[in-house]
């Protein structure tokens, strides 16, 4: 029965009933940790063979280069061509970095602030007011990246094909609002696939400002768990189809195909941009770890070969998403109670609990010794006007750890809402 049919008698005998439930689970003393998408110990085994096989000085050239050495600031042209490969780019669009795409990120935005965009006309510092917007629910690091560097961050609403376009199309009428945050498949923490449609607006914008940066983070592009690979655009070449050829800023890395804290990332854009972003990155560093580039060139090969290993932590994968839905489907949905997406792909299970429950729903969690993404993260500011969205990253654990937390999780978010019910 729905808990908003119930009657007060009836939800007070459920809510004990879910007291003594939580109690037992709270003797149980559980340490479990869903708080980020870490891929797990099995998926990290299974690429261990990437550190074997490069013992000679001669296993360390690629193309006439030998990577122990200084230079190629924008990557080994194999790594450039690996990337181009699997974004559907040109390799002369792409910049091969370190492990973290973030770091990436944040360059590119502080480079704006500090130096301008080649379409800048004065470095952003120097305006009064830089403003973001937000497709929410999003990725909490992508807020912080331009709160961090001062600008006014928006909200924008998400919406099942994507953030609302009607709305980006009115805020890009205003000068000030100079970029955008997206993850265009699997998107985080929803699972969305932004349609065609949704894709195709945001390349042909005309945004006031004409050094708007258009940040995509094609976290998730290759990241499928259920079915078949489902194809991407090339999102350079759409933007300069409709004349935009430097609005939009592209990222990805291997942080879960191989290692997260020893894989290498890209950026990918426009030509233009590359020799401008190089300009000023050259100040900073001569280059990043090329012997690590190339032991992810040998290693992945190439878009096809990439793609087997991906099938293959899917394999891995899948079973953890499912267990996770079928404890919600069973004990949640019934209830209506929360709403939840069934994400094919990506790393997050985004579930929009009962207004005003998010935040009480994980402080039982953590009592309970369950540890998830703090309620609000998605948001801008990490402020959910609803308290609803909670984000939940089911890859770490192991599937029996999985089922024991989801079900702490389950009995939580009923107490919570039972609380607001008013028991």
């Amino acid at each position: 029965m729905k808990y908003t049919e119930m009657t007060k008698e009836q939800r007070q005998a459920e809510y004990a009933a879910l007291t003594e439930k939580f109690e037992g689970l709270k003797a149980l003393e559980l340490k479990l940790n869903m708080a980020r998408g870490k891929p797990s110990r099995e998926q990290l085994d299974m690429v261990m063979g990437m550190t074997e096989g490069m013992t000679r000085p001669e296993d360390y050239l690629s193309d006439g280069i030998d990577s122990r050495n200084y230079g190629e600031l924008c990557g080994l042209p194999a790594a450039r061509r690996l990337f181009a490969d699997i974004l559907g780019c040109k390799p002369e669009q792409c910049f091969v970095g370190g492990n973290a795409s973030l770091q990436l990120m944040y360059a590119s935005v502080a480079m704006a602030f500090t130096n301008g965009l080649a379409h800048s006309e004065k470095p952003w510092s120097k305006l009064p007011e830089v403003k973001w917007l937000c497709p929410a629910p999003g990725y909490d690091r992508h807020f912080r990246v331009t709160e961090s560097l001062g600008c006014t961050l928006i909200t924008v609403p998400m919406t099942s094909e994507g953030p609302d376009m009607d709305v980006v199309e009115e805020l890009i009428k205003d000068p000030a609002v100079k970029g955008m945050w997206n993850v265009p498949k699997y998107s985080n923490p929803d699972g969305i696939i932004y349609s065609d449609e949704t894709i195709r607006r945001l390349a042909s914008m005309k945004p006031a400002a004409p050094d708007f940066m258009l940040m995509w983070d094609n976290a998730y592009c290759i990241h499928e768990f259920d079915g078949e690979f489902v194809p991407f655009a090339d999102i350079i070449s759409l933007c300069a189809q409709y004349g935009n050829p430097d609005m939009v800023y592209e990222f990805a890395s291997t942080s879960k195909v191989t290692f997260p804290g020893a894989g290498i990332s890209v950026m990918a854009t426009s030509e233009a941009n590359i020799a401008y972003f190089s300009k000023i990155m050259g100040v900073q560093t001569i280059g990043y770890d090329k012997m690590n580039q190339l032991r992810h060139v040998r290693f992945l090969k190439d878009r096809e070969h990439t793609l087997e290993l991906m099938h293959r932590h899917g394999q891995i994968l899948g079973p953890k998403f499912h267990a996770v839905l079928h404890a919600l489907d069973e004990e949640v949905a019934p209830l209506d109670i929360a709403h939840y997406e069934r994400p094919h792909g990506g790393y997050f299970v985004s579930l929009n609990a009962m207004p005003g429950t998010a935040k009480r729903t994980l402080e039982l969690c953590r009592e309970a010794g369950v540890v998830m993404t703090g309620a609000g993260a998605t948001f801008p500011y990490g402020v959910d006007p609803a308290d609803s969205n909670i984000r939940i990253a089911p890859s770490l654990p192991p599937v029996e750890e999985l089922e024991q937390a989801i079900s702490v999780f389950c009995c939580c978010l009923r107490m919570a809402a039972l609380e607001k019910l008013g028991v």
